[in-house]
């Protein structure tokens, strides 16, 4: 049986100060998400976060702390795997780039706040502790959506 799979890796990361997170109002999506991006050949996942933010945020983050992955399988066979990471450390001039425009968001405007691609369950596993996966399973065309940890699966 093989068990080799193609395999799709990128990152997203929650950069925050005390009462707003960093968010940007990605090119073509018509919402907010937060930075990050694809890994590179060559490139570590914890290398790609850091350069994937600096190119679309203008800031240099230290010590990005890994708190789960965004995964699912494409029609194709493919699994996508989005590592999530967080910080509050960072320097620099905030500026956007061709990705989007990017901004400081209140942490209490998030839940009016045009948030797209699962970024709300994401904050159970940036900000939590009882989850550390966000799982997306087609079956039969649908989408079940989990947020999967040590206690129970979420389907939503």
């Amino acid at each position: 049986m093989r068990r080799v799979t193609s395999v799709e890796l990128a990152n997203l990361c929650l950069i925050y100060d005390e009462d707003s997170v960093l968010v940007q109002e990605k090119q073509g999506t018509g919402g907010l998400v937060f930075p990050g991006g694809h890994v590179e050949n060559g490139e570590s996942v914890l290398e790609s976060v850091i350069r994937e933010v600096r190119e679309e945020t203008g800031l240099l983050i230290r010590k990005p702390e890994l708190c789960g992955i965004k995964d699912w399988c494409e029609e194709d066979g493919t699994r996508y795997l989005v590592m999530l990471y967080k910080t509050n450390q960072f320097e620099g001039n905030l500026r956007s780039s061709q990705e989007g425009r990017v901004f400081w968001l209140k942490r209490n405007d998030m839940d009016t706040a045009n948030l797209i691609w699962n970024m709300r369950e994401l904050m159970e596993i940036f900000e939590g502790s009882s989850y550390s996966e966000f799982f997306i399973r087609t079956t039969e065309g649908n989408y079940q959506k989990e947020l999967l940890g040590e206690t129970v699966t979420i389907v939503q």
